[in-house]
């Protein structure tokens, strides 16, 4: 591994962080929206992360390594029925369905993506710090 493959280490954590802030906001701009049916609700989405182990070939046939992101997947959790007869789009016994996300945990997940964003940040700036440091050594 060179110093170089760092940059795309840490890039793919970026990238990957970046897809958790997404749908950790989403989640959370949703979380107080209402349907007439649990079927209708939004359902929270996370994201499903994979390692690309260093040494596998890729299409250009350098060794790479890092995260990427195998999809997103939608929370399987029951809506909570809350019964408001008043709401326009309350069903026939009067219910209405939120989705099942825990804000407390989204913003939890969202304060762990940027900090973990953040030291992916660090990492590059270190190795572009060290890169820098080694093409001075000769002076």
């Amino acid at each position: 591994m060179s110093l170089y493959d760092i940059f795309n280490i840490s890039g793919s954590g970026m990238a990957a962080q970046s897809v958790r802030l997404n749908t950790t906001a989403s989640n959370i701009a949703n979380a107080d929206s209402v349907a007439s049916s649990s079927g209708e609700v939004y359902k929270a989405r996370h994201p499903v992360f994979q390692t690309v182990m260093n040494g596998l070939s890729t299409s250009n046939g350098a060794p790479d390594g890092g995260v990427s992101v195998v999809g997103v997947i939608e929370s399987q959790a029951e809506a909570i029925a809350r019964y408001q007869p008043q709401n326009p789009l309350a069903d026939e016994q009067g219910f209405v369905y939120a989705p099942n996300i825990n804000l407390v945990e989204e913003m939890a997940n969202m304060i762990s993506a940027s900090r973990s964003y953040q030291t992916n940040v660090q990492v590059a700036n270190l190795t572009k710090n060290l890169l820098n440091k080694t093409l001075t050594l000769g002076r």
